[in-house]
C-alpha cells in the first residue's frame, strides 16, 4: 500500500483559501486564534469560513498561551475537531483545557539549536501519559515569535521511532517538502507561510503545488 502523508494548511483567513485547500486535497485546515498573529481570526470570522468545510476535513484551532476561558469561548462558537497548543503551555495546562472542552489536541514542540533527539521522545512521553486527549506532537522551528517563520530545523533530530507519529512543520515549501517526507516519513505535514502571497493570504497555485509535491514523495514509497 502507498504511504499517504496527511496535509494541513494553516493560517487560513479567506473563504477562497479554504476552498482552494479543500479542492486541492488538504486533510486538515487550521485557524489561528492568537491575537498577535497576522493570521488571527475572531470566532465570528472563523465561523463563516468553517461553514464551507465539508465532512472529513479536520478543522484545527491554534492557540498560544490562551486561558481555559478563552478556548472554551471559541469552542462554544465553532465546530473545531482538534486543538493545537503552540505557546508555552505545559502538560497540565494542555490536559486541563482539552478536558474542559472535550477536544483532542496536538502540542507544538519548537526545535532549537540546543534540542536533542531525547528531548523529543521525553516530550512525547510526557504528553502521552499526561492526557487521554493528546493526539501527537507538531514539530516546528524555535523562533522569537510563535510559528509562521518559514525557517527549517534539523530534521535528523527526529528519532525514527517517533517520526511516523509526528506532524512536521517549520519552513516547509513546495521546493523542500518532497525531500522532507522522503527523509522523515512523518504522519503529516503542516504549512502556512510557504503557501502564501502575503501573511494570511494564501496562494491557490502554491497550495496545489505543495500537495502535489507531498504526493510525489508518497509515490516514491510504493
Amino acid at each position: 500500500m502507498t504511504h499517504r502523508t496527511r496535509i494541513k494548511i494553516c493560517g487560513l483567513t479567506r473563504e477562497q483559501d479554504v476552498q482552494a485547500a479543500v479542492t486541492a486535497g488538504a486533510d486538515a485546515i487550521g485557524f489561528v486564534f492568537y491575537p498577535n498573529s497576522p493570521r488571527y481570526l475572531a470566532p465570528q470570522q472563523a465561523a463563516r469560513l468553517m461553514a464551507a468545510v465539508p465532512p472529513f476535513v479536520t478543522t484545527v484551532g491554534l492557540f498560544v498561551n490562551a486561558s481555559p476561558e478563552q478556548v472554551s469561548e471559541v469552542v462554544a462558537q465553532l465546530p473545531l475537531s482538534l486543538l493545537q497548543f503552540h505557546g508555552d503551555e505545559n502538560v497540565e495546562q494542555c490536559a486541563a483545557i482539552a478536558n474542559q472542552v472535550n477536544r483532542p489536541f496536538i502540542r507544538a514542540m519548537r526545535i532549537g539549536a540546543a534540542t536533542v533527539a531525547a528531548d523529543l521522545l521525553e516530550c512525547e512521553l510526557a504528553y502521552r501519559s499526561g492526557s487521554r486527549l493528546f493526539a501527537g506532537l507538531l514539530l516546528d522551528t524555535l523562533v522569537e515569535n510563535y510559528g509562521g517563520s518559514g525557517k527549517v530545523f534539523d530534521w535528523s533530530l527526529i528519532p525514527k521511532e517517533l517520526a511516523p507519529q509526528v506532524v512536521l512543520s517549520g519552513g516547509l515549501s513546495t521546493h523542500n517538502v518532497t525531500d522532507a517526507v522522503q527523509r522523515v516519513r512523518p504522519f503529516a505535514v503542516d504549512i502556512s507561510s510557504g503557501v502564501e502571497q502575503d501573511k494570511g493570504i494564501k496562494d491557490a497555485v502554491k497550495i496545489r503545488a505543495f500537495i502535489d509535491a507531498v504526493r510525489q514523495a508518497d509515490a516514491s514509497f510504493s
